[in-house]
């Protein structure tokens, strides 16, 4: 019964901060939750809906290139200037901190949850978007190792 309420909350949380994302996955999950597909469906969304997810985003940023709008001329004046290599060195950053995010959400459950918690906090009230879980992982992943990098040292 507290995953019902749980995710009606969500909902809620979604429909006073104007988030459609929130309000969507809520109600897919109450619905597939309270048809009984949840046993089924859920194990399947938990291990592959983040791929399934960055697939997604991955086709809407490379629409530009599908229209003709972005070809190798733009790319490559692109990351010539200041901005573009910072945007550049930043795309790789945190492409390089999500993949040590995943493992650390994969080793550590009380993370997944702390992250899930923020991510919902963020996009709800703060107009995040809910890329968060990911970028957020990696970031902790690294802080993590530095502290534990420091701690070796003391």
């Amino acid at each position: 019964m507290s995953a019902y309420l749980f995710l009606l909350l969500l909902v809620l949380i979604g429909v006073i901060a104007h988030n459609q994302s929130i309000i969507i996955a809520s109600s897919v999950l109450l619905i597939i939750k309270a048809v009984g597909f949840g046993d089924q469906l859920f194990p399947t969304l938990a291990s592959k809906g983040i791929h399934w997810g960055v697939t997604i985003i991955t086709i809407a940023v490379l629409v530009p290139i599908a229209t003709g709008d972005i070809g190798f001329r733009e790319l490559w004046n692109s990351i010539k200037g200041p901005v573009g290599i910072i945007a550049f060195s930043s795309g790789i950053f945190v492409a390089l901190a999500a993949a040590q995010g995943v493992q650390l959400m994969r080793v550590d459950p009380v993370v997944t949850t702390a992250l899930l918690a923020g991510t919902i906090l963020a996009v709800g009230f703060m107009k995040g978007v809910p890329v968060g879980p990911l970028i957020g992982a990696g970031i902790a992943a690294l802080i993590l190792g530095g502290f534990n990098l420091i701690q070796k040292w003391f």
